[in-house]
């Protein structure tokens, strides 16, 4: 039987705040819940990939916070959050004032979480799951928290928002430190002491940074 997305969101998760930006609150799992004792094996069982959409990572608490604190960055301004997971940084955008907003990841859970995160905050953006990689849609600001995990995932983005960022868009990234996030060619906004679990990363704080692509 097909796993319904929005009742097993709902039955695996609560309604908690990150902790960077507890102003905002998502449907999260913890050790509370059995998604997080879930195997691969058992959530490919389920049809289900793997739930980041699940989880506050330190690069989009980093990212969302920083918004937050700066909503001049995206006030009145058309917005993508790319590989929007749960879509904190999507809430945070609009929160901060963006006049249109796009969440958008091709996992179809992700989808889900982020429509009921958007009504648990009172905010509405628009959902993508298409693959924009390589398009450009006139955005003003594009956002991207915690997507330089990969080297493969590296070596398709980075061209693409170097092509956005010399077309004018203005291009900001949340990185806790992971071993792919590129370092030239973008300039250090703000770094951020992140809490989280060590069941997620190798330390309860992850020192986090924003940063804006300057070519």
């Amino acid at each position: 039987m097909k796993t319904d997305p929005e009742n097993f969101i709902r039955a695996n998760t609560a309604i908690s705040s990150p902790p960077h930006v507890p102003e905002i609150q998502l449907h999260l799992a913890d050790e509370a819940h059995e998604l997080w004792l879930k195997t691969e094996e058992e959530l490919d069982a389920l049809g289900l990939p793997p739930p980041f959409w699940a989880f506050a990572w330190a690069g989009g608490q980093g990212l969302a916070r920083h918004i937050l604190d700066t909503p001049e960055l995206v006030e009145g301004k058309s917005v993508l959050d790319f590989a929007s997971g749960s879509g904190l940084v999507a809430i945070a955008a609009r929160r901060a004032g963006a006049a249109r907003v796009t969440a958008a990841d091709i996992d179809p859970w992700s989808a889900t979480a982020a429509r009921l995160n958007a009504a648990a905050n009172d905010v509405v953006f628009e959902i993508s799951q298409s693959d924009l990689v390589g398009t450009d849609h006139g955005w003003d600001v594009v956002l991207a928290g915690d997507v330089f995990y990969d080297q493969a995932m590296t070596a398709m983005i980075l061209p693409w928002f170097l092509e956005l960022s010399r077309r004018g868009a203005l291009v900001l990234i949340g990185d806790p430190g992971r071993s792919y996030c590129p370092r030239e060619g973008m300039q250090l906004l703000a770094t951020y002491e992140v809490p989280v679990t060590r069941a997620l990363e190798d330390s309860e704080i992850k020192r986090t940074s924003v940063y804006r692509f300057t070519s």
